[in-house]
């Protein structure tokens, strides 16, 4: 392994940082999006058991705010339940672009290291063959070694590039659809509440 990195040149350098960050992105998120983390079942039962009449202490509203983005999201609204629907729905819309965009970082790194991957590949191809024909001018086509040194160079940095590309741009799909749906179950939790906030307004 640590010959193919050699073999590869200058370009395999960049590339393993690259890999150890995507890595450690991949991971964290994992870790983060885990849906006990982000909505979890029981604090939806919890907001249904307080709609059905239970008084809702300041305190839980605030424990509520530091559980998890749903409880975030759902404590903005029940912090001001007692105000108009239209002004409950902006406060909703308000915390939920800060908890989407808390959502979905590092993903932006994450996409942009599966684009930059196959550049640097390909910058390591076109320099593994810039070495390959300065060598046929200095020593021509005799010295079979040294025209498969770039060869394989350009091969190998290809290769690298595409195999970190890859499974990055696919995490980062994932990733990206894992918050869309994320956020799609926030957003019914929410009006959902909101129903609940005008029915007993209206009460």
């Amino acid at each position: 392994m640590l010959e193919l990195l050699i073999s590869g040149g200058w370009v395999m350098l960049p590339l393993l940082v690259l890999a150890v960050a995507a890595t450690a992105i991949a991971l964290e998120r994992a870790w983060t999006l885990r849906a006990s983390e982000v909505i979890p079942h029981g604090m939806v039962q919890e907001i249904e058991h307080w709609s059905r009449g239970k008084t809702l202490e300041s305190s839980e509203i605030q424990r509520l705010r530091q559980d998890s983005p749903l409880g975030e999201l759902l404590a903005a609204a029940l912090l001001v339940r007692h105000k108009p629907r239209e002004v409950i729905k902006e406060r909703i819309e308000d915390v939920g672009r800060h908890i989407s965009h808390d959502l979905n970082r590092f993903l932006p790194t994450l996409g942009t290291i599966a684009a930059v991957a196959p550049l640097l590949g390909l910058l390591g191809t076109v320099i593994g063959m810039i070495q390959m024909f300065l060598t046929i001018l200095s020593t021509g086509v005799g010295d079979a070694n040294q025209l498969a040194g770039g060869i394989g160079q350009a091969l190998i940095s290809t290769a690298a590039g595409l195999c970190l590309a890859i499974p990055a741009l696919l995490l980062h799909r994932y990733f990206r659809g894992k918050v869309a749906g994320y956020v799609i179950a926030m957003e019914k939790v929410a009006i959902n509440l909101l129903d609940v906030l005008e029915a007993r307004q209206s009460a």
